[in-house]
């Protein structure tokens, strides 16, 4: 199979990369490193079935020529991080909304199957735990720019369910809930790489907010197993999934993990929302997926534990700060 992976140069991307390399097949990424890094996929250049494009999805000639030659489209290019989706709403809404679309337009020319990486934010304000596919769903006012993020992620699966729906094009939703592993940066306000780094500086680990909120953190092998397993099956098209470990942690008690795994003696320092963000944000107390439906469908579950995560995390952490020291 060949494979087109939008966004591919990621933090996800470039894992799901290296796996669909070793199972044998041709992997092509397009990815313009606003968020994404060359040295994700650095280490693939020159490996048989590997081509990259740094360029925009949203580059009708360059996406239609790759989509003429893949077999199948993961499209995880997407603005990412809680930090960036309150700056800039403006690039958060149309890169994530207007990409897809394009993706779909380009797919839809070659019939070829598309998995659309979804986000846990879709289920808003939801209360009822854990959150199942087909929950309702409760999203904030407008005037909050969190909620932007949640409503283009909506969107986005509209779109590729109505593709499929309409013109048969074969769409699978991926749901993802905190997925965490080495290569992701702490950069636009992801919890893990951050506590992480700060302890290995030496430095007050920040936990926005009371640290009462619990999320559950899935290491990302065990996230691209659960991706290439959809992408590939036939009765998956058409269908929303949950992807994400069930086990959940409290965000005090992750930096108190953090801690220990990084044998730091860094204070903990709680900073309030509105001066980590801004005036009025609204956070979710707890995220925790159903995952009965991809466990129907493929027998799939997450394997890795969190402390081991963090550990594999902590080390390659470790020896980027050791490089930039020497």
């Amino acid at each position: 199979m060949h494979y087109l992976i939008t966004g591919g140069a990621g933090f996800i991307g470039s894992h799901l990369a290296e796996h669909l390399l070793e199972g044998g097949h041709q992997v092509t990424i397009i990815d313009n490193l606003s968020t994404g890094r060359f040295e994700n996929i650095a280490h693939l250049r020159g490996r048989p079935g590997f081509r990259f494009a740094i360029d925009d999805i949203t580059n009708e000639i360059v996406l239609d020529r790759l989509a003429s030659e893949c077999h199948a489209i993961i499209h995880l290019a997407a603005a990412v991080g809680v930090d960036l989706v309150v700056r800039r709403p403006v690039h958060t809404i149309k890169d994530n909304v207007l990409g897809t679309e394009a993706v779909l337009r380009a797919a839809a020319r070659y019939r070829a199957p598309v998995l659309i990486s979804s986000t846990s934010e879709v289920y808003g304000k939801g209360s009822r735990v854990p959150f199942r596919e087909d929950d309702d769903v409760v999203l904030g006012p407008t005037s909050r720019s969190r909620w932007g993020y949640a409503a283009s992620k909506m969107l986005d699966e509209f779109l590729g369910l109505a593709y499929h729906r309409e013109l048969g094009l074969p769409v699978i939703i991926v749901r993802l809930f905190n997925t965490v592993g080495p290569r992701q940066t702490g950069r636009y306000g992801m919890v893990v790489p951050r506590f992480i780094g700060q302890a290995l500086r030496g430095e007050a680990i920040t936990v926005y907010g009371d640290g009462k909120q619990s999320r559950c953190f899935c290491d990302v092998a065990d996230v691209v197993l659960a991706v290439a397993g959809l992408i590939g099956h036939p009765q998956a098209p058409g269908r929303v999934f949950n992807v994400g470990s069930t086990d959940e942690v409290t965000i005090e008690e992750l930096a108190r993990r953090v801690r220990t795994v990084t044998g730091s003696d860094s204070p903990i320092v709680y900073v309030p929302y509105e001066d980590a963000y801004a005036p009025g944000f609204e956070d979710m107390r707890r995220r925790v997926p159903d995952i009965s439906r991809i466990q129907g469908l493929l027998d799939w579950r997450p394997r890795i534990p969190l402390d081991e995560t963090l550990a594999r995390i902590r080390d390659e952490m470790g020896r980027t700060l050791t490089k930039e020291r020497a």
